[in-house]
C-alpha cells in the first residue's frame, strides 16, 4: 500500500510475503512505487532461485546423524567411531556425489586386503542407516545411494557351545576358592540365564528377587527377567550382600578357560556361555519362542540359529527320505 501523508510525503507499507513487511517514507510517489516494485521483485526472484547444493561430505553426514539420532542409541558413540573409520576406508566423498558403484569398488578393495565379510556387512548397514535417517528427517533431499547395495553372503559359522564335560571342568576351575568368587557367580548367571557377560557383571542386589534375576542395561534397552534356582539365588544374595557388586573378572575367565584346555574361535570367549545356555536349552526340549524371550532377541530369526539342535528338528528326514519311505524294497 502506498499513501500520501499529511506533510506531503509518501508512505510505502509493503508485505510481499506473509510475515515479511517493509515500511518507508519517500519524497515522491514515484520513489515509493519503485521501492515497492523492488521489494516485490526480490521475493519473486527468491522463490524461483534453485536451492544451494548440499556440499556436506560423508563424515559431516555421520556427525549430523549422531546429532539427530545416533546419540539416542546404546552403542551410538561406538557406532559413530566405526562409521568415521569406514568413511576413511571408502573415501570422504561429497554425500550427493557418492554412488553405489564407488562404494562397491572400495568394498572389494577392503575385502582383498583381508576385511571379513561380517565386518563389511555391519559397516554397510551402519552407513545405509545414516542416509535413511537423514532422509526421514528431511535433512537431505537426495535418495540413499546405497539403497540397492546388498550385504555379502558368506558361509554361516556353526554355533560354538560347551559340552556337559567342558561345563563341569570350567566350573571346577572357577570355583577353586573356598567361597563363591565374583567369577564363579558371573559364570553361573550366564550359564543359568543366557545373559550376556556385561549383563551378568552389572547385576545388583536389588535385581535378585522372587526367584529370578532382572537385567536392565540390555542391548535391546528392555528390562528382562529370568527365573533361577533357589541355590543360585542364595549364592548371589550372599555374595552381593558381602561385597556389594561384582568386580571385573574377565581375565580370570580367560585363565579358567585356558586351565580347562577349552579352545574357542576368536571373539567368542565370554559369549560362549550365552551360546551354551541356548544350545542346551534347545537340546533338552526347550521351546524356541520361550528361548527368544529369555535371551531378549528382538526377532525370532536371531534365535533360530539354535533350532537345528532340537532333538526332533527335521527328524522327518530319517523316515521320509526316498530310501526309507518308498516301495523300492517291496518290489
Amino acid at each position: 500500500m502506498i499513501k500520501q501523508l499529511p506533510d506531503g510525503r509518501w508512505f510505502a507499507d509493503i508485505e510481499p510475503v506473509k510475515g515479511t513487511r517493509y515500511r518507508k517514507r519517500f519524497s515522491t510517489k514515484a520513489e515509493a512505487k519503485r521501492f515497492e516494485a523492488h521489494k516485490r521483485s526480490q521475493h519473486i526472484n527468491r522463490a524461483w532461485e534453485p536451492k544451494a547444493k548440499d556440499k556436506r561430505r560423508l563424515s559431516e553426514l555421520v556427525d549430523r546423524w549422531f546429532s539427530l539420532h545416533g546419540h539416542t542409541l546404546a552403542d551410538g558413540v561406538r557406532r559413530k567411531e566405526i562409521l568415521l573409520l569406514h568413511v576413511k576406508e571408502v573415501g570422504d566423498s561429497l554425500g550427493h556425489q557418492f554412488t553405489a558403484k564407488e562404494y562397491l569398488i572400495k568394498r572389494g578393495h577392503l575385502m582383498a586386503e583381508g576385511m571379513k565379510g561380517k565386518t563389511v556387512n555391519n559397516r554397510l548397514g551402519y552407513l545405509k542407516a545414516v542416509f535413511n535417517t537423514l532422509i526421514a528427517f528431511d535433512d537431505i533431499t537426495y535418495p540413499n545411494p546405497l539403497a540397492n547395495v546388498k550385504p555379502i553372503k558368506f558361509q554361516e559359522s556353526p554355533v560354538t557351545y560347551l559340552t556337559t564335560g567342558q561345563i563341569k571342568e570350567l566350573l571346577s576351575r572357577v570355583g577353586e576358592t573356598n567361597s563363591p568368587s565374583d567369577l564363579e557367580c558371573v559364570v553361573r548367571v550366564c550359564l543359568s540365564t543366557g545373559a550376556r557377560w556385561s549383563e551378568a557383571l552389572s547385576l545388583s542386589r536389588e535385581r535378585i528377587r522372587n526367584g529370578g534375576v532382572e537385567f536392565i542395561n540390555t542391548k535391546s534397552k528392555k528390562v528382562r527377567s529370568v527365573p533361577i534356582s533357589p541355590e543360585l539365588e542364595s549364592q548371589l544374595i550372599a555374595h552381593l550382600d558381602s561385597h556389594g557388586y561384582f568386580r571385573d573378572c574377565i581375565r580370570g575367565f580367560h585363565n579358567a578357560m585356558d586351565a580347562a584346555a577349552i579352545k574357542l574361535p576368536k571373539g567368542q570367549a565370554t559369549h560362549v556361555l550365552r551360546h551354551t545356555f541356548a544350545a542346551h536349552f534347545v537340546m533338552n526340549g526347550g521351546n524356541i519362542l520361550v528361548l527368544q524371550k529369555i535371551l531378549g532377541h528382538t526377532t525370532v530369526n536371531m534365535t533360530m540359529r539354535y533350532a537345528h539342535l532340537a532333538p526332533d528338528h527335521l527328524k522327518e528326514a530319517v523316515v521320509l527320505n526316498p530310501l526309507t519311505f518308498s516301495t523300492l524294497d517291496r518290489q
